[in-house]
């Protein structure tokens, strides 16, 4: 038998088994319970967050054929369920809008719903990626999306909802489906791993989970790759032989260097980043986010909640985000964006990256437009009078405004 990859294999067959979207489960749960299920569905987000499995799960519930109607339990076994979780029920129609964007595709699709259902109770059409539907296409979707057949349910599925005409969302129940935290998918990249009888440390799931970044099928494929390396034990050597050093420790390096004013070893650690195989593009995205964790320690201190950090990395963290004042993150935010966006359309895109990181390490030259005016306000107060700040007048010395 040829393997299946975690992502299938432990793909959430009920609503219980749901991971990071229990909110959405429960709704659906209480539509189906309350006889309150929608003819509409839009489910919107990122890759890898549930949509697709969530619509398996509810056009299994609405059509089990070992309940009388529709149930929140699906039993798993009948021919029906079986069929909807490998996705070759006939009354389950999955289409994938990317390979069938047309209007012939949804006049065909219009023309079908009209039949009834070979048997079960509904006919649902799970259409995926909806947003890549041409504009023809959702005018011909609009009038049975609006009154379907009583025996036909849709579920649209996108992770570009702003794509999807006005007109289309307000004929479905939109459901959100938010990035999953580094947290659930840690525990259940662990209970998975327990029922593959893998050993594994705990620093290197949480590792995983954080790389998925929010996806649950981002993450079970990072763990195919290091358990097809090795299927007995995950172990941080295996990690570090396969996945290129975290982000964050990687950002972690450049940051110390700029505390220090060491421009010389902030380029070091920039080259070591593109090294491993970063885009410049991609590493100012792991750079900004970084310095926003230390902003917002250096703001809210290091135990706050708005940062995602393992409690065994915020003590250094902490010291490192003392090292700058609020002014000085934000401009530093500021200077990495630009760079972001500049080196879309450069062909120097590496020369621009050194010199805004050597222009990083000079951040403490740098200083609030305020303080400026302060200083400046000392050095002109009249004669005989006190300086607004109380002390002796002080020489200016040249300094930067931060832009």
């Amino acid at each position: 038998m040829s393997y299946r990859v975690l992502a299938r294999a432990y793909r959430s067959n009920t609503f219980d088994e749901v991971v990071g979207q229990e909110a959405i489960a429960t709704t659906l749960k209480n539509a189906i319970s309350g006889d309150r299920v929608h003819h509409g569905y839009l489910f919107t987000g990122t890759r890898g967050v549930g949509k697709t499995s969530m619509a398996r799960i509810l056009a299994k519930a609405l059509n089990c054929l070992s309940a009388d109607e529709a149930t929140t339990a699906p039993c798993l076994t009948c021919d029906s369920c079986r069929a909807v979780a490998v996705g070759e029920d006939i009354d389950v129609v999955e289409i994938d809008a990317a390979s069938n964007t047309g209007v012939d595709n949804i006049r065909e699709l219009r023309s079908n719903a009209t039949l009834r259902p070979a048997r079960s109770r509904y006919k649902v059409y799970i259409i995926d990626e909806v947003h890549m539907l041409s504009s023809g296409a959702f005018n011909a979707l609009l009038k049975t999306l609006e009154e379907p057949p009583p025996h036909v349910k849709f579920i649209l599925a996108t992770t570009e909802s702003q794509k999807v005409p006005a007109t289309v969302q307000s004929r479905c129940q939109r459901f959100d489906f938010h990035a999953i935290s580094t947290d659930d998918i840690a525990g259940h990249l662990d209970a998975i791993l327990k029922m593959e009888g893998v050993k594994a440390e705990q620093a290197v799931v949480r590792r995983i989970a954080r790389l998925g970044n929010g996806s649950m099928r981002d993450a079970l494929s990072l763990l195919d790759k290091v358990l097809s390396y090795d299927p007995d034990h995950v172990t941080t050597e295996v990690v570090d032989e396969l996945i290129p050093p975290a982000h964050d420790a990687l950002a972690g390096a450049l940051m110390t260097c700029v505390a220090e004013q060491d421009a010389a070893g902030s380029l070091a650690a920039l080259d070591a980043a593109l090294q491993s195989g970063r885009t410049v593009e991609r590493f100012c995205e792991h750079l900004i986010e970084h310095v926003r964790t230390l902003m917002l320690m250096k703001v809210c201190g290091q135990d706050t909640e708005l940062v995602d950090v393992a409690k065994s990395m915020r003590s250094d963290l902490g010291a490192t985000a003392e090292q700058f004042d609020a002014p000085t993150y934000v401009y530093m935010v500021t200077l990495l964006e630009e760079l972001k966006r500049n080196v879309k359309f450069s062909g120097a895109a590496r020369s621009l990256a050194d010199a805004a990181v050597v222009r990083l390490s000079m951040s403490r030259q740098f200083t609030d437009i305020d303080r400026i005016l302060e200083r400046l306000d000392e050095e002109v107060a009249p004669a005989g009078s006190a300086p607004s700040t109380g002390g002796a007048k002080k020489k200016l010395t040249p300094t930067h405004a931060a832009r």
